[in-house]
């Protein structure tokens, strides 16, 4: 999915001045994912056009209000203050079609380091990128923080939650990060002290199609929840043991037709065209001492057959001397096909 040049992104980030100090922002399929892209070099030009967007719409605001202040009050200092206020990004990496990229503002990046990532390929023969996971992880003062952006395994027949179930616990497994060598630093994304895990994590409604497409005409969402494959994962306990998720509040965020408010019912399609049932195949999970979500929803941006889904959290951090510091973090995910 290539952006336009004009897609403003200031709404959907809730960009602000004085409103977050870290967004993390995850996609997938950025890019088709057909055997030229999954099997040939890697084409960076839509990521970095992403970037360029993120950019520009987390430092907009702040430029206006500098500008419009220094020239009220001629004042040097608030040129500094700006600067310090900036965005800037500390990490971005592409895998095939999964992207995220990571900004921090620019007077707490002397406190992060170790910065590292991690890419698993779990899609054709278990190991290509058409599916899988980036990880990107820090230490922000003492406090160690795990991003994760997944692709899981797609489908809605009977069985293809286990592909699911698999696919994240194999990314759990196989991600690794290097040790410190002059301190004592996490390996694996669940040693970490906070973690947030977010994308397409394609869990769906298991309800016969015709069932879920009336039950969203309702919008009795108690009702497909009850259904939701990810929750009940959550209340077995065989999975995401120790994950927390925010009440869902919102419509199921795939499948919509192109540049529309309307859901692709399984009647809709085409002779020998995929059948889709909406669900909630967008999520973010998270766990860890210290970090809470005060914010989970979408954002109505018709981008794709997707909604993009976000959340805010408050995070502790721990910072030398056994002191707490508090930082905002806003985490996004954006999905297409």
């Amino acid at each position: 999915m290539t952006p336009s040049s004009d897609l403003d992104l200031e709404d959907w980030m809730d960009s602000t001045p004085n409103s977050y100090d870290i967004y993390v922002l995850g996609f997938q399929e950025i890019v088709p994912l057909n055997a030229r892209n999954v099997l040939g070099p890697r084409n960076s030009c839509i990521s970095t056009k992403w970037n360029s967007l993120i950019g520009e719409a987390l430092n907009k605001r702040r430029r206006r209000g500098a500008v419009l202040h220094q020239e009220i009050t001629n004042s040097s200092a608030t040129e500094r203050s700006a600067q310090e206020e900036h965005f800037r990004c500390i990490m971005n990496k592409q895998m095939v079609g999964i992207f995220m990229s990571v900004w921090v503002r620019s007077n707490l990046r002397p406190y992060i380091h170790h910065l590292n990532v991690s890419c698993v390929g779990s899609g054709i023969m278990g190991y290509l990128g058409n599916k899988g996971s980036v990880s990107i992880r820090f230490v922000l003062h003492e406090t160690s923080f795990c991003f994760v952006c997944c692709h899981l395994a797609s489908g809605g027949k009977q069985g293809d939650v286990l592909l699911r179930n698999f696919d994240a616990a194999d990314i759990l497994v196989r991600t690794r990060f290097p040790g410190g060598a002059t301190q004592e630093l996490p390996k694996k994304i669940l040693d970490h002290d906070q973690v947030v895990l977010l994308g397409d994590l394609n869990y769906r409604i298991s309800l016969e199609e015709a069932e879920t497409r009336l039950l969203v005409e309702d919008k009795n969402w108690s009702i497909l929840l009850e259904n939701d494959q990810l929750l009940i994962e959550f209340s077995t306990g065989r999975h995401f043991d120790g994950w927390q998720e925010g009440l869902i509040t919102f419509s199921p965020t795939y499948k919509y037709h192109p540049n529309s408010d309307q859901y692709y019912w399984c009647f809709d399609g085409a002779l020998g065209k995929k059948k889709r049932a909406p669900a909630w195949c967008d999520r973010i999970l998270w766990r860890g001492k210290g970090l809470k979500q005060i914010q989970y929803d979408t954002c109505n941006y018709r981008l794709s057959d997707h909604r993009p889904v976000r959340a805010v959290f408050h995070a502790e951090c721990v910072i030398r001397g056994d002191a707490d510091c508090a930082c905002g973090c806003i985490a996004l995910s954006s999905s297409s096909e």
